[in-house]
């Protein structure tokens, strides 16, 4: 959806916002919403938006059980999800609120199912802790012997998403320029010039909403990075429609508090699919979705991520390596919540999804 330029001769927008993932977009979106009358103006690298992250994940409503309470981060996804719920509500945007649980296989993992569901309290997450006989009621080939069901957590479609919020925003008076990589900033008195491959704009202010180059446009402004973004690929599998009946909504296991990732669950999308996964790979490219994407600046990074791995646990990093090349440590943990999976009843996509570490 290419846009027309616009030229720092003619032009100063109030604010300009670099990157046209969700991040950007919303934050476009309440800027139109706070400032009626100075529209944005967003740059983006690619030909469409929500090319990246934003387009490249399971489309879970997360409802903020698993974080500390009181922090930024269970508030932000707290008020964030009812106001996606309510946004998508409001211009017709399909999602539902379906569920999920958090399966304990053994005895092992109720410890941290508790500590998990007293976060969940503490959040004001609606939840509750159900035996076996109440897990099989709600996923039937689940296995487990205790749960949290989570009946607020839900699924929708994040590039929907995206595309509504381009035409409110455009609407508005915004600008989206396509196509358009920044690759220097220059700050002039009281203005930034922004300079996007063969053109230029001046803006009053400038926000970082690049995602993994986020460090990238934070050097590019002269500032040094607080953190360095590590690239990981997270890699799934889709279940054949034979098998979709095994998944009724969603399943997802205790997750290992030595890392930083939920482990490999069972997905409900909201096209009707249903994905098994992810492991953790460190990626070769920052946009890596595919084994042969490499970049050639990537070796000093890739050593670095993965003295990451291994200084937080032995056993994360085989899991990491030996889950990227066969079905093999991804699909037994999956067999594990889920009785009735077999290798058969799963299937490659041909590309994964990337998400950032951020090294400090």
């Amino acid at each position: 959806m290419p846009s027309s330029s616009v030229h720092s001769d003619s032009s100063i927008c109030d604010l300009a916002i670099i990157g046209g993932g969700i991040v950007g977009l919303a934050t476009a979106y309440q800027w139109t919403e706070r400032f009626p009358d100075r529209p944005p103006t967003i740059l983006e690298k690619e030909d469409l938006l929500a090319a990246h992250q934003t387009g490249h994940n399971s489309g879970v409503l997360h409802s903020g059980i698993y974080y500390k309470p009181g922090s930024l981060k269970a508030n932000n996804c707290r008020e964030g999800k009812q106001a996606m719920q309510t946004f998508c509500e409001q211009n017709g945007i399909d999602f539902e609120i379906c569920g999920k649980v958090i399966v304990a296989l053994d005895d092992s993992e109720l410890p941290t199912l508790e500590r998990i569901y007293d976060r969940g309290q503490a959040n004001g997450v609606r939840c509750e802790v159900i035996d076996q006989q109440q897990l099989a009621e709600l996923e039937p080939h689940a296995a487990g012997i205790r749960a949290i069901h989570v009946p607020e957590a839900g699924i929708v479609n994040f590039r929907q998403v995206c595309e509504r919020l381009a035409e409110i925003i455009r609407q508005r008076g915004g600008q989206i320029i396509m196509g358009a990589q920044v690759h220097e900033l220059n700050k002039q008195s009281d203005q930034v010039n922004i300079r996007y491959g063969s053109d230029h704009l001046m803006a009053k202010t400038v926000v970082n909403c690049a995602g993994l180059h986020s460090d990238r446009v934070t050097k590019l402004s002269g500032m040094t990075p607080q953190a360095r973004i590590i690239p990981f690929r997270g890699e799934y599998y889709d279940l054949v429609p034979e098998a979709h009946h095994l998944c009724r909504n969603l399943i997802y296991p205790v997750p290992d508090p030595s890392f930083p990732f939920l482990g490999v669950h069972f997905t409900r999308t909201i096209e009707g699919g249903v994905e098994c996964g992810p492991n953790a790979v460190l990626a070769l490219a920052r946009e890596g979705y595919r084994k042969r994407d490499v970049h050639a600046y990537l070796p000093r990074i890739s050593s670095l991520g993965r003295k990451i791995l291994a200084d937080r646990s032995r056993r994360g990093l085989a899991f990491t390596q030996q889950g990227r090349i066969c079905s093999g440590t991804a699909t037994t943990r999956a067999r594990n919540s889920c009785r009735t999976l077999t290798p058969c009843t799963c299937r490659r996509p041909s590309t994964g999804r990337v998400t950032g570490w951020q090294n400090g």
